[in-house]
C-alpha cells in the first residue's frame, strides 16, 4: 500500500530560501541522511555565504566575538550526527524533480517562519524567517544559538527595516553597503558600463532594459553605475539607485512600485524582470501596479533601469509601444573566459573567509575553464561561481586529503566537483590530451573493427580543430556516412562522443524520419512564444544548449524536411541557430555526423568495383540532394560491408562485455575458441553486419546463463565454462 505524501510549495519560499533548500538536500544526499533535518537546513545557511541568514550570523560572530569556525564546525557535527526523525509524511521537491523527505521540525521552522511572514505582511518565508524559529528551545538547532546569546529578539533587532520591515520597503543599491554579494559587484565590466551610463545620461527616453541571460550580470552592471554614483561620477543629475523589495513586492505590488518610486524621484529604480509588468491580462502583477509602474516610463522624474531575458523581451516587452518609444536595450552577453577568471580572482577573499579555505589561484582558471567547456546550462560567470560554490562546498564536507591539504582547494578538486555536475569523468579533464589525440585513431579502433577509412577522415578532422585549424564559427566537421546497416556507422558514432567528451552520452541522435513534415520544424528548433509547445523548447535546440560539446547523430537525413533541413545547412555553415525562444545556440564545438541510405545498393553489390561504386553512388547523391549541401560537407565517408575476420573480432569485442557482467556477479566466463566458431556459424544474415551477432549472443549465451544461474546458484570466484555440446552451448563449472 502506497501512502500519498503532500508537497511542499515553493510559492511560500522565497528564491534565497529555496536555493538554501537545494543546498541542504545536496549536503542530506552527501551524508546518506534519508530526511531533511532543521540542522542540516542551518549547516546550508553556513555554506551559502551570499544568503542572508548566513551574513547575520557573521555579523553576530563579530558583535558576540564568538569564533565563527568553531561555530560551523558544531552545527556541522550536528547536522551529520543527527538522527532523521519520524517521517510526517511531507515533501520537498528539488530542482531535478526529487522528492526530499522533511522532518517534523522542518515542518515547524517552515510553517511558523511563514506565520512570521504574514504577520509583516509578507508573502514568504525567509531564510530570516527560518533562523528566527532556529532560536527556538523546542528545536534542535537552539544550542549553538543559545550559548552563545543569539535570541530571537537580536534576530528582530539586527534586521530591522531590512527584509523583516512591517511595510513595504525597497533597497537602496548602493556599493557602500551593498545588499548582497554578488559575482561581478567587484569586478565590472568595463564597456558594459560605460555604454549604460551613455544611455542613463542621454535627454529623451533614458529608462534602459538590460537584456541577456540569467547570470550573465545584468544586477551588477546596475551596482556599478550605483558605485560610480557614490563617487560623484555617475550620470549626469542621478543622485542614488533604489531597488524594489521582491518580498515586498510579492506581498504588495502596488504598495511596493509606489514606495520605491517615492524613494528613487531623481534617481534610478531597478527594477528586475521587468516584463512582470508588461504583457496585458497575462501580466504577473495587478492592473493598478503594472499601470503605475508604465505611466514611470513617460515621465524623467525616475529612471527606471529593467531587465529581462530575450525570450521575455520578445514575447512582452518589444509588443509595448509605451516602453519601445521611451526606453532603450542594452544587451548583456555573457561575460568571456578571461573576464569570468577575474571575476573569481575578485571573489576568492570572499570565498576563503566564507567556507574557512584557501584557494590555489590554478584552481580559478580550471574552474573557468572546464565550466566553459562541460557546463553550459548556465552562461558566465554565473555558471562559473556555482561550480566554486560546488567545489568548496565539497572540500569542506568530504575531506579525504592529506592534513596539510585539507583546508586548499587544488584543481583537482575543481574536476571532481564539474565530473559531479556533468557526469563526466573526472580523469578525462585531467588527462594528458596531447597524446590522447597522437593516439586518437587507435583509441577508435578499440572499439571499431576494420572502416579504417572511417576512423582516419573522421580523426583527421577532430585533430585539426583541436589544434585550431578549423574556421571558428562553424562545428568542428561535417560528415555524411554512407554504408550497408550493421558495419559501425552508430558505434563510431558513440566511440566518439566517449573520446572527445568522456561519455557516450555526449551523444545527440535525431531520427530524421520523425521530421519529415513542415511543421516539424517547430519540434527541431522549439515553437514562437504564444505557440502551442513553446515551453517545451527545441529536440536539438535544448540537447545542444544543454551539453554544446557534442557529437550529433543525424540519422537517414534524406528524410527531413525542406525547412528542417534548411535549419540543418545553417548549422553547418554558420555553426549557430535561433531557438523558438530567440536564444542563439552555438554548435561551433560540435561534430556533426549524418547518415543515408542514397546510394546503398551500391555499396552492397560485389560486382562492382570500388571507382564504379563511388562514381554511382556519388550520381545517386548529386540527384537527392541540393549542391550547397554537398558542398558543406568536410568528407563523405564509405562503410564497407565487413568481412569474416572483421565478424569474428567483434564477437570477441562483444563477448568480452558478457564477461564484465558475469564478473558484476563475482563470476568468471571462460568461452572457447570453438564455441565462437559455432556462434558465428549461426549468423544466417552476415550481410546484415554485427548486428544478428548481439542477438545471437542474447539467444545463445545471456537467456540460458540466466537461467543456469538460477539453478544452480555457482559460487561466487568460480569460473563457467561454455563450449559446444550437439546443437546447443553447455555450461559447466570448472
Amino acid at each position: 500500500m502506497t501512502t500519498k505524501r503532500d508537497t511542499l510549495s515553493n510559492q511560500i519560499l522565497t528564491k534565497e530560501l529555496a536555493q538554501t533548500l537545494q543546498r541542504a538536500t545536496i549536503l542530506m544526499q552527501q551524508q546518506n541522511k534519508s530526511m531533511m533535518t532543521a540542522e542540516m537546513l542551518l549547516w546550508a545557511f553556513l555554506q551559502s555565504p551570499a544568503c542572508e541568514a548566513y551574513q547575520l550570523i557573521q555579523r553576530f560572530s563579530h558583535e558576540l566575538n564568538f569564533e565563527w569556525t568553531e561555530f560551523e564546525q558544531e552545527v556541522e557535527r550536528l547536522a551529520q550526527d543527527r538522527r532523521s526523525g519520524k517521517d510526517v509524511k511531507f515533501d520537498f521537491v528539488t530542482d531535478q524533480q526529487e522528492r526530499i523527505s522533511l522532518s517534523h521540525e522542518m515542518l515547524v521552522i517552515l510553517d511558523e517562519g511563514f506565520a512570521i511572514a504574514h504577520a509583516q505582511n509578507k508573502s514568504q518565508c525567509s531564510t530570516i524567517h527560518a533562523l528566527i524559529i532556529m532560536t527556538h528551545e523546542s528545536v534542535g538547532t537552539v544550542w549553538p544559538f543559545k550559548k552563545r546569546g543569539i535570541t530571537r529578539q537580536k534576530i528582530l533587532g539586527q534586521a530591522e527595516g531590512g527584509l523583516l520591515s512591517t511595510k513595504p520597503s525597497s533597497k537602496t543599491t548602493k556599493a557602500k553597503t551593498p545588499t548582497k554579494a554578488t559575482p561581478t559587484a567587484i569586478y565590472f565590466r568595463e564597456n558594459l558600463v560605460n555604454e549604460l551610463v551613455n544611455l542613463l545620461s542621454i535627454t529623451h527616453g533614458r529608462h534602459v532594459i538590460l537584456v541577456g541571460q540569467t547570470g550573465v550580470g545584468k544586477r551588477s552592471l546596475v551596482q556599478a553605475v550605483a558605485r560610480l554614483i557614490t563617487e560623484g561620477k555617475g550620470p549626469t543629475g542621478l543622485k542614488s539607485v533604489i531597488e524594489v523589495d521582491e518580498s515586498a513586492l510579492l506581498s504588495d505590488p502596488l504598495a511596493e512600485i509606489k514606495a520605491g518610486l517615492n524613494l528613487a524621484q531623481g534617481g534610478i529604480l531597478f527594477v528586475p524582470d521587468t516584463a512582470r509588468f508588461f504583457g496585458g491580462l497575462h501580466a504577473d502583477f495587478p492592473d493598478k501596479a503594472c499601470s503605475e509602474l508604465q505611466k514611470a516610463f513617460l515621465s524623467s522624474e525616475v529612471i527606471i533601469i529593467g531587465t529581462a531575458t530575450e525570450a521575455r523581451y520578445q514575447e512582452r516587452l518589444s509588443k509595448s509601444n509605451l516602453l519601445m518609444e521611451n526606453s532603450q536595450t542594452l544587451r548583456v552577453p555573457p561575460t568571456t573566459i578571461e573576464e569570468t577568471t577575474k571575476i573569481l580572482q575578485a571573489l576568492c577573499p570572499q570565498f576563503e573567509a566564507g567556507y574557512g579555505i584557501t584557494i590555489a589561484p590554478e584552481s580559478l582558471e580550471t574552474a573557468t575553464r572546464l565550466v566553459a567547456r562541460y557546463y553550459t546550462v548556465e552562461p558566465l560567470p554565473g555558471a562559473a561561481v556555482y561550480l566554486l560554490h560546488r567545489a568548496c562546498a565539497l572540500l569542506k564536507t568530504n575531506q579525504k586529503k592529506p592534513i596539510s591539504q585539507n583546508n586548499s582547494l587544488d584543481p583537482e578538486d575543481v574536476m571532481v566537483a564539474v565530473s559531479l555536475l556533468t557526469s563526466v569523468p573526472a580523469a578525462h579533464m585531467g588527462a594528458d590530451e596531447r597524446n590522447r589525440y597522437l593516439k586518437m585513431v587507435e583509441h577508435l579502433h578499440m572499439r571499431i573493427v576494420g572502416q579504417d577509412e572511417a576512423v582516419v577522415a573522421l580523426s583527421r578532422a577532430v585533430k585539426m580543430a583541436r589544434v585550431g585549424l578549423k574556421d571558428p564559427k562553424r562545428p568542428i566537421g561535417s560528415f555524411l556516412f554512407l554504408g550497408p546497416t550493421g558495419v559501425g556507422k552508430t558505434e563510431l558514432a558513440k566511440a566518439l562522443a566517449d573520446f572527445l567528451f568522456g561519455t557516450e552520452s555526449s551523444l545527440i541522435v535525431l531520427d530524421m524520419s520523425e521530421y519529415m513534415e513542415d511543421n516539424s520544424i517547430n519540434r527541431f528548433l522549439g515553437s514562437p512564444p504564444g505557440y502551442v509547445g513553446y515551453e517545451a523548447g527545441g529536440q536539438l535546440t535544448d540537447a545542444v544548449k544543454k551539453r554544446p560539446y557534442s557529437v550529433i547523430l543525424f540519422d537517414e537525413v534524406e528524410k527531413a524536411s525542406v525547412k528542417v533541413f534548411d535549419a540543418l545547412l545553417q548549422v553547418m555553415e554558420e555553426g549557430r541557430l535561433t531557438s523558438g525562444r530567440g536564444e542563439t545556440v552555438d554548435f561551433s564545438q560540435c561534430i556533426i555526423l549524418m547518415t543515408s541510405n542514397i546510394g546503398g545498393r551500391y555499396l552492397i553489390n560485389p560486382d562492382l568495383d570500388e571507382e564504379t561504386t563511388r562514381q554511382l553512388t556519388q550520381e545517386a547523391l548529386q540527384q537527392h540532394f541540393r549542391p550547397e549541401f554537398l558542398n558543406r560537407l568536410d568528407d563523405i565517408i564509405y562503410f564497407h560491408p565487413l568481412s569474416e575476420e572483421n565478424l569474428k573480432n567483434i564477437l570477441t569485442l562483444l563477448l568480452a562485455q558478457e564477461e564484465k557482467l558475469m564478473a558484476n556477479r563475482h563470476l568468471n566466463l571462460k568461452i572457447a575458441e570453438s564455441t565462437k566458431a559455432w556462434l558465428l556459424a549461426q549468423n544466417d544474415h552476415p550481410e546484415w553486419g554485427a548486428r544478428p551477432l548481439r542477438r545471437l549472443i542474447q539467444k545463445h549465451i545471456r537467456e540460458p546463463m540466466a537461467d543456469y544461474i538460477l539453478e544452480q546458484d555457482p559460487p561466487a570466484g568460480v569460473t563457467i565454462n561454455v563450449q559446444v555440446q550437439g546443437e546447443k552451448l553447455l555450461f559447466q563449472v570448472e
